[in-house]
């Protein structure tokens, strides 16, 4: 009995070693060909094959030609538009300067027609200031224009600054709100070009122009003219 199982045991072993080298051999692809379709391929990839699939170039469209402006054309298209908008910026100012300054036409008879006009053009209020020029031109005017006189030459008749004081004077008084009226006089012998003088020693305003005429009348004899007026 022994004997026999001994028989038996040493069969199967023989049998399994069999199976395992028919094993051995199908998995080298020789002997056995049904385990080929079922066996897995462990050899490393060639650097050929993990190259990636290859790109498709873009399609190639026709260029179509740009009609760009060329530099000349822009530059004179700028400058026609820089003129035509400086002429509408000239005609803006003129048609602005025209309405705020106004032409007053020459024809009145009287002052109060001139005064009237001022307010009807917009002039409501004023600060006058007085300026007189004493230099030796008035002195070389005056022979041709004022009789061979000076014209600060104070006689009988008015001279061109008195009159000249008392029409602004009439004129423009109305506008002044506190009547007061700063007058200085410039190119005496004291002065020259380089300063002015005040009507009133304290350097305080006169007030009215009836004082800013007395003043003149009493400061003209005790003046000087020299050099010649700068425009």
């Amino acid at each position: 009995m022994q004997d026999a199982m001994g028989n038996l045991i040493a069969r199967n072993r023989n049998s399994g070693a069999r199976i395992s080298r028919n094993n051995t051999k199908g998995s080298g692809g020789r002997n056995n060909s049904n385990n080929n379709s079922s066996a897995i391929d462990n050899r490393p990839l060639s650097l050929s094959q993990l190259r990636p699939p290859r790109q498709l170039a873009p399609p190639q469209y026709p260029s179509l030609p740009l009609s760009l402006p060329q530099p000349q054309r822009a530059e004179s298209m700028s400058r026609a538009q820089n003129k035509s908008g400086q002429e509408g910026s000239a005609t803006m100012g003129k048609k602005d300067a025209a309405k705020k300054y106004a032409l007053i036409k020459d024809n009145f008879t009287s002052l109060e027609q001139v005064t009237t006009a001022l307010r009807k053009e917009g002039l409501e209020s004023s600060n006058l200031i007085l300026g007189i020029d004493f230099t030796k031109s008035n002195e070389w005017t005056g022979r041709i224009s004022f009789n061979n006189r000076s014209l600060h030459a104070i006689g009988d008749t008015s001279n061109p600054y008195e009159k000249a004081i008392s029409i602004v004077g009439k004129t423009l008084a109305p506008f002044d709100d506190d009547n007061l009226i700063p007058c200085f006089g410039f190119g005496d012998a004291t002065t020259h070009d380089q300063e002015v003088f005040s009507f009133h020693s304290d350097h305080t305003p006169c007030h009215g122009f009836e004082e800013v005429l007395a003043c003149y009348q009493k400061i003209v004899p005790n003046l000087k003219l020299s050099g010649y007026f700068h425009m």
